[in-house]
């Protein structure tokens, strides 16, 4: 036997299934999404083995992208877990045979509470589909697995239709990547997302600055003490006026020419390249990243072009991005 070959053959049968589930979308998968979009409590997927993974899946999928869920074994729902559904929540429950008992035995105690059961199964006449309010059919025809035993076509089936689903609610609800990384807090992607200049910038004691009228002495101090290699140059009121980087110092140092006879507005740029403080960080490190020459620090202004700080490039790639 092939090794490649017989990896092919499952990818080619679960693709096979999934076109066939593509197929059989009907009205009742249209009826179950516009149920959970107007549901006014929580969605409880539940399943048992394999179909309790996917679930499992499901239930996150649908959380992270706005709509309120959770996983609840169907076994351990037989065991006081069921004290979660209330009237308003919808089941979706996950069988492929629809004929799980843990599954079947809590259905009755589901509908005597109220909720609405919406079913992810492969037959149309099992127990599942008979006692649920809407079912969605994925129809296998047989599973990858040369005995025909496990769960690989439905269990894909079952993740790709859960997929779609809470994709589909996504976009009905206008869910934008600010909301993501509001319940993405945590590691790189909600750094991304949420993380903003104001976050991370130099500000205060920190924010290299001097007055356009102080001498070039000020100015060389500021920058050695705050060893940020640059300094933003304002005005009476705090607007930028310009910026002086280590590199304009260089410049005239290597031309030979005495630093402390010139004037600040005569070494520092008068149009620098600003940020401001409301915007990603993310965004600003493309910024200096995709210049033809890289920058590595800059003014930070609010809207009034008010200096409020500085942020290098080092500051944004401390925090993980």
């Amino acid at each position: 036997m092939s090794i490649l070959k017989s990896i092919k053959n499952v990818i080619k049968s679960e693709i096979e299934t999934l076109k066939v589930v593509e197929k059989g979308t009907d009205a009742s998968y249209k009826k179950a999404v516009q149920m959970i979009f107007n549901c006014k409590g929580k969605v409880i997927v539940t399943g048992v083995g394999k179909s309790g993974n996917i679930a499992q899946k499901i239930a996150a999928t649908l959380a992270s992208t706005g709509t309120p869920a959770i996983y609840m074994p169907s076994g351990e729902g037989l065991h006081g877990s069921l004290g979660i559904v209330q009237k308003n929540d919808i089941i979706l429950a996950i069988g492929k045979s629809g004929k799980s008992e843990e599954l079947l035995g809590i259905l009755p105690a589901i509908k005597k509470i109220g909720a609405k059961i919406i079913s992810i199964t492969a037959d149309l006449e099992s127990d599942l589909a008979k006692d649920s309010d809407i079912v969605l059919f994925t129809k296998i025809n047989q599973e990858a697995c040369p005995l025909n035993l496990v769960p690989t076509n439905s269990s894909t089936a079952a993740l790709v239709v859960g997929d779609a689903i809470a994709i589909t609610l996504m976009k009905m609800r206008g869910f934008k990547s600010d909301d993501y990384g509001l319940i993405h807090p945590g590691g790189t992607i909600g750094k991304r997302l949420l993380l903003t200049v104001s976050d991370i910038m130099r500000t205060g004691a920190n924010n290299s600055t001097v007055n356009i009228n102080n001498s070039v002495s000020n100015m060389l101090l500021e920058i050695t003490k705050k060893m940020c290699g640059a300094v933003s140059v304002v005005d009476k009121k705090g607007k930028l006026l310009g910026f002086i980087t280590d590199y304009d110092v260089r410049k005239i140092l290597e031309r030979r020419e005495n630093i402390f006879s010139k004037k600040i507005k005569d070494i520092m740029n008068p149009k620098p390249i600003a940020v401001y403080s409301h915007m990603k960080a993310v965004d600003v490190l493309n910024v200096m990243r995709n210049r033809e020459k890289a920058i590595v620090v800059m003014p930070v202004i609010n809207k009034k072009k008010k200096v409020v700080g500085i942020i290098h490039m080092q500051d944004i790639l401390a925090e993980g991005l």
